[in-house]
């Protein structure tokens, strides 16, 4: 087994501010784009079938790709919302917003038109709007409890503050790509919302008790936090990155999107952690109030 090096950055180079401003300039642009969504579409990330309600059904056309999603136009009333082919087999992937039509009278109009039917679910509207209020304070209250620890831990509020605003970014960058590659919020993106703050606490806790309660320098104790801190993330985002391909090549969506999501996390804490965390650490060990 060959070991990880993690090379020495020489931060001494790079001023507090230069650190800080890729992060954030990056955050600033995520935040427009969360904006801009809810004002072009009303939420701040396009909701999936798990909170909107509405039913899908998987099923499999023997046609061309372009024949068959005509064929699936006619034979449906009303016609689906969306028709997403699972990689390049004759299965696809239909989803109906609407209450109006029950899922056997679907599965019953997909027969008729010669489709085999792989499976199918449907969630109610109400069902729906009641699971979307948990799952977002589910994350509201993760967030939350994970703020009130950090500072409970360090005590002073510049460290905690790093830690928070570096969570934050990693959570808010994510969610704005998910807007631009089409990605639904769903159950699945937010566990791995959630799965992303566990990651961001743990790399960031990392740095600051290497960097507070160690001894040594500020760039001595930094190095040796990033040994173990960019050696575990990148071995998360690798199995991330694999999983994701997998699952998008066997058409498994919920992998697939959960991957991808986690991808972006896992990326954005890096640069979160080893740029704008660090370079609050080093104001506040040198310029600030812990000097």
């Amino acid at each position: 087994m060959v070991a990880f090096e993690v090379p020495e950055i020489d931060y001494t180079r790079y001023t507090n501010r230069q650190l800080a401003a890729v992060p954030l300039a990056v955050l600033a642009v995520a935040l427009l784009i969360i904006a801009g969504w809810y004002v072009a579409t009303g939420v701040p990330v396009t909701p999936g079938l798990d909170f909107t309600g509405g039913a899908e059904i998987r099923v499999s056309v023997d046609a061309p790709d372009g024949q068959a999603r005509e064929q699936i136009q006619q034979a449906f009333d009303p016609s689906p919302e969306t028709i997403r082919q699972v990689g390049t087999s004759d299965t696809y992937i239909l989803t109906f917003q609407t209450e109006e039509v029950g899922i056997s009278a679907l599965e019953e109009q997909a027969r008729a038109a010669g489709f085999s039917v792989e499976s199918s679910y449907s969630v109610s509207a109400s069902f729906g709007a009641r699971t979307q209020l948990q799952a977002l304070l589910g994350v509201a209250v993760a967030f939350l409890g994970m703020s009130v620890l950090v500072f409970l831990m360090f005590r002073t509020f510049v460290p905690s503050i790093a830690v928070v605003v570096s969570a934050f970014s990693d959570i808010v960058i994510p969610v704005a790509l998910m807007n631009v590659l089409g990605i639904e919020l769903t159950l699945g993106t937010v566990a791995a919302l959630l799965m992303i703050i566990g990651y961001s606490v743990d790399s960031d806790i990392l740095l600051n008790n290497h960097i507070l309660r160690r001894s040594g320098g500020f760039y001595e104790s930094t190095h040796r936090a990033m040994r173990t801190g960019v050696t575990m993330t990148l071995t998360s985002l690798a199995a991330m990155i694999v999983m994701t391909i997998v699952a998008t090549l066997f058409g498994i969506q919920l992998l697939a999107a959960i991957g991808t999501v986690l991808v972006f996390g896992l990326a954005t804490d890096l640069m979160n952690t080893y740029m704008l965390n660090l370079s609050l650490l080093r104001w506040y060990k040198y310029e600030g109030v812990g000097n």
